[in-house]
This record gives structure tokens, sequence and C-alpha cells, in this order.
């Protein structure tokens, strides 16, 4: 089973690495001075780009919660068995609280297939930005939460000699470790799109034409 943690591990940091490359990759192109795009075509093109980038992305992470969630169910409940003192707990509730991460991956690669053929306004894919930078905010503040309540446990575990407790806020501590970077992680990857889009907005101006008022995306 510490093969598989290694595994798991090594996984997680690959498919982090690899989003990293791709937004950056994905900013050099916008900004590269050979991309000749018409000021309406850019706006589209930049903006269906970075929505395709968005769901790859979260279909790469829900797919790293999924196997970390895997990886914690199969290994807590076998080692749970041969564990002793606070060990037990600890590997129960890495089983217990992946269950729930399970769940949501799921849950999440489920929602995802919706956005296949979803084509978004400008306006819709900043919102749609914006909405998931804030999300995955709030959840490393709840992960920062996770590993207070895990060092709590722990400290009152070991001062009352609760074996459970103890167990059980080492658990936290590594659950609540593990989603803080996970969760940081992708607001990284993600603000860079998200950058990119409030880029291309600043750069819109406002001009007089023949047929009344329009915007204007100077290259």
């Amino acid at each position: 089973m510490k093969q598989l943690t290694i595994l798991s591990t090594v996984f997680l940091s690959l498919s982090m690495a690899f989003n990293t490359i791709a937004a950056q990759s994905l900013e050099s192109s916008v900004n590269s001075p050979n991309n000749a795009f018409t000021a309406l075509d850019s706006l589209v093109i930049i903006s269906d780009s970075i929505a395709a980038d968005r769901y790859n992305k979260n279909k790469t992470n829900m797919t790293i919660l999924a196997a970390w969630a895997g990886v914690n169910i199969i290994q807590g409940s076998i080692s749970a068995t041969n564990a002793t003192g606070s060990g037990e707990y600890f590997f129960k509730m890495n089983a217990y609280w992946n269950i729930v991460n399970l769940g949501i991956a799921s849950w999440g690669l489920i929602q995802l297939r919706k956005e296949l053929t979803q084509k978004y306004t400008y306006p819709q894919n900043q919102l749609a930005q914006q909405k998931l930078e804030k999300i995955l905010l709030l959840n490393s503040g709840l992960d920062l939460a996770y590993i207070a309540t895990g060092f709590l446990l722990k400290e009152n575990g070991n001062r009352l000699n609760n074996l459970k407790t103890t167990g059980y806020g080492n658990s936290l501590l590594l659950q609540g470790a593990f989603l803080l970077v996970f969760d940081l992680v992708q607001y990284g990857n993600h603000r860079r799109n998200g950058k990119i889009l409030e880029g291309q907005l600043s750069k819109l101006q406002i001009h007089a034409s023949g047929n009344g008022i329009g915007l204007r995306l100077p290259l």
C-alpha cells in the first residue's frame, strides 16, 4: 500500500505540473505577436480556448481527486485492520473522509459532461471563470479549518491519552493539507486564465461608427 501512496503522489505532481505548463502555453499563444486575428475573432477564439482549457483542467483535477480518494479508501480499509494504537483510527478516518471525496469527484465529472457542448459568450465565460476562482478560494479556507481542527483533535487526544481522537486528528491534518495544496495549485492555474480574460477586457475600447456605438479590441 505504500507503493500505491507513492504512485498517487507522483500522479498528483505530474498532473499539476501539466496543468501549469498548459496554462503557460495558452498565455504565450494569446500574447504572441504572430496572432493575426480580427478584433472579434480574437475575442471569440481567446474566450473559447480558455473555456476549453478550464474544462480540461477541471476534468484532470476531478480525476486526481478520485484517484486520491480511491487509494485512501483501499489503503485505509486494509491498514485499519492491521494497525495498532491511534493508527487504526487514522486509517479509518482516511477511508471515511475519502468516501465523501469520491462522491464529490464523481459528481464533478458528471457535471463536466454537460459542458462538452456548452458555448459561452465572453461575459458568460468571464463570470464562469470568476465563480470557479471564488469557489477554490473558499475551499482553501475550509481546508485551513480542517487542518486547524486536526491540530486541536490531535492535541486533545495526546493530552487525554485518547487514541481515537489522536488518530482522527492526524487524519484531518493529512487530508486537509492535501486538499489545501490541491485547491491552491488549481487556483493558481485557473487564475492565469482569469488574467488573460481580464487583460483582453481591459483592451476593449468604445468607438463610434456609422451603425452606432460598438466595442473594439486593438491588436
